[in-house]
């Protein structure tokens, strides 16, 4: 019974420390941010990174009301869209002319949920 009783605790103690599935999906989103993003968009995504002012048009401040009410009406849509580039080689074409090279990244959906949610996460906190 003793042994039983110290599976049990043991058990009880590995599922409280493990990060929630939220958790794991922000950090996710959150390196792939920072990673892929931020160098336009900023950390704090309001378009103050490095690169921001070197893309024409200059890289939007995506804290805006407008910017959180399409990122809500539609999740993961409007990061796919940009990352996936239909419109155009903006991104490419900034990154290219600053000497920046990232590597491929093989997108999943669960990837643009992610970044979807830490960017939600990252434009709620900053209103």
């Amino acid at each position: 019974m003793k042994a039983r009783a110290w599976l049990i605790t043991l058990l009880g103690a590995w599922v409280l420390t493990q990060p929630s599935l939220a958790f794991s999906q922000n950090i996710n989103g959150k390196n792939l941010f920072i990673q892929r993003c931020a160098m336009c968009h900023g950390a704090d995504i309001k378009g103050t990174g490095p690169l921001a002012r070197k893309s024409n048009p200059a890289t939007p401040d995506l804290t805006t009301a407008a910017f959180k009410k399409r990122l809500h009406d539609y999740p993961g849509v409007i990061v796919s869209s940009v990352i996936l580039r239909p419109n155009g080689d903006l991104i490419p074409r900034t990154l290219r002319e600053n000497g920046v090279k990232l590597a491929p990244h093989a997108w999943t959906v669960q990837d643009f949920r992610d970044l979807n949610q830490y960017m939600s996460d990252v434009i709620s906190s900053s209103r």
